[in-house]
């Protein structure tokens, strides 16, 4: 492998809930790579905060605050990315947990994931296809989730929306691949964000490293993943050394999927 492996030089790349978590890993990574990165984040000041940490770090990036769920600021926020240029890469990471079995899921709970994690994903898609189509190639990477294709437990909401993430890979992937047009996802188990920690304190108070470590030991490896760990895998993909990539979903579970028993 030479040194100049994995490099995104000239590439500009959109990374939506870029502004922390696996989202914001992807974002710093990408821009060490050599790419322009657009962060998309309903939390704007966070998607600023995060851009100029980028920046401060010698790499180039631009924050939009924008609500995936909303088709119409969707359309307006990439229009204004599109009319400076073009999206080599399109990162659809902003997403929504839910705990909650079907008796546990209201029809409003349903209702917020799929706006979310479905539409969401659905509108940044719709809105760079043409533009990808037209330049002759590109690269869509969808994070889905190990529950897309086990059953969780307490998850029934979050796990049908990951299974649509993958339903929309494949079929995109097959109906692009003419175009050069690569569309891959990736499927976390837990990984270690501030999100974790905020959840764990916000229902488990006085109880949050016992959890943790419960959370922890799902993974047969023994401990969560972490966000680099996440966006190195995401380097690879929609990097030119994945040129033969399309149409499949990347597990990074710790064993999750195939050594629990």
């Amino acid at each position: 492998m030479s040194t100049d492996s994995f490099r995104l030089n000239g590439k500009l790349a959109v990374v939506t809930g870029g502004a922390s978590g696996i989202g914001k890993a992807i974002a710093q990574t990408f821009a060490t790579r050599g790419a322009a990165v657009h962060i998309l984040d309903v939390d704007g000041e966070s998607a600023e905060h995060t851009a100029r940490e980028i920046g401060g770090e010698g790499g180039s990036a631009v924050a939009h605050r924008c609500d995936v769920t909303d088709g119409a600021d969707v359309a307006h926020v990439f229009g204004k990315i599109l009319g400076d240029g073009r999206i080599d890469i399109l990162v659809n990471n902003a997403g929504i947990a839910h705990i909650g079995s079907l008796e546990q899921t209201t029809e409003d709970d349903l209702d917020r994931i799929y706006r979310v994690n479905v539409k969401g994903v659905y509108n940044c898609m719709r809105a760079c296809i043409g533009s990808m189509k037209q330049r002759g190639g590109g690269v869509i990477l969808n994070m889905a989730s190990v529950a897309a294709s086990v059953g969780l437990a307490d998850r029934f909401a979050y796990s049908m929306s990951k299974g649509a993430v993958l339903a929309m890979t494949y079929s995109a992937a097959k109906d692009y691949a003419q175009h050069n047009i690569r569309v891959v996802s990736i499927s976390p188990a837990r990984v270690h964000t501030p999100f974790v920690d905020g959840f764990l304190r916000e229902n488990y108070p006085g109880r949050e490293q016992e959890m943790f470590d419960k959370l922890s030991a799902t993974q047969p490896i023994g401990r969560m993943g972490t966000p680099q760990e996440v966006a190195d895998l995401a380097l690879y993909l929609c990097s030119d050394e994945a040129a033969f990539a399309t149409g499949t979903d990347y597990p990074i579970d710790g064993g999750f999927l195939r050594l629990n028993t």
